[in-house]
């Protein structure tokens, strides 16, 4: 059983992407802290629903009709929102979190595309609209356990692949400057770290790994080019005053790994 598979994307950039998929176990424990909050939420509506449908029925039976059809939509309605509830629940974090639900948040591990970005909301309504099929008969674990990427058919129609944060993220060997520590802090309140896919984030490594052995002016030239890049996809309206590119770069590195370990 593939717990621990491993599994590389080279992109168009030819940067390679190191990632740990999730394995059944993380899976299925995200899966259960997950089912256990839905089914709080599911257990509430229906205690709502519930009291409605005793209300119109008090309120029909005193107008003196009978609730015959009537019953039967409420009944629909009811399954209906229900099954709302269940499909949404997955899109409605998996799209806002970025690929994490409560329970994969806890177990420290998120959904992301094939080619390494991150999730959006045509992908995560796939996966939960397939989610009901994979459950039958457990085809979905069986699919995980016994295939090369861990997918599920929700996985293999949406693109998706689930992955290991910690390993995605894990630390370089390289040194960081001793100055970066402050604005690593301040950019995660004023820029939107968690717009960062790992894609991008590999970059920024890779660069930050391989600075040295560029002539200084071609690293000075990347640095500036990926500074930019980065700016723009945190939502930072201009680079931090008096600050060299790298040392931008190595404060969205750390500050990257502090959310992501957060």
């Amino acid at each position: 059983m593939n717990f621990f598979n491993k599994f590389t994307l080279e992109t168009p950039e030819s940067v390679e992407l190191d990632f740990t998929l999730a394995g059944i176990g993380n899976r299925a424990y995200a899966a259960l802290i997950d089912f256990l909050v839905l089914g709080v939420i599911l257990i509430l509506l229906l205690v709502m629903g519930g009291f409605g449908f005793y209300v119109i029925s008090d309120l029909l039976s005193s107008l003196g009709i009978s609730i015959g059809q009537t019953g039967l939509w409420i009944l629909a309605i009811q399954i209906f929102i229900l099954f709302a509830t269940y499909v949404g629940y997955f899109v409605f974090f998996e799209t806002l979190w970025q690929g994490k639900t409560p329970g994969k948040r806890w177990v420290k591990i998120r959904v992301i595309k094939d080619n390494g970005r991150l999730i959006q909301l045509p992908q995560a309504t796939l996966r939960s609209l397939f989610r009901p099929l994979d459950e039958t008969f457990f085809l979905g674990v069986f699919l995980i356990i016994f295939g090369k990427q861990e997918k599920r058919i929700g996985d293999w129609v949406a693109g998706t692949l689930v992955i290991q944060e910690e390993e995605s993220f894990a630390s370089a060997n390289f040194s960081l400057l001793e100055e970066v520590e402050n604005l690593a802090s301040q950019l995660q309140v004023e820029a939107d770290i968690s717009q960062l896919s790992p894609e991008d984030f590999a970059k920024i490594r890779d660069y930050l790994q391989r600075r040295e052995q560029m002539l200084k002016q071609a690293r000075l030239k990347l640095a500036r080019q990926l500074a930019y890049q980065v700016k723009d996809i945190i939502s930072l309206e201009e680079l931090p005053e008096d600050v060299s590119a790298t040392a931008f770069l190595e404060a969205i590195y750390l500050a990257y790994q502090r959310n992501s370990n957060s």
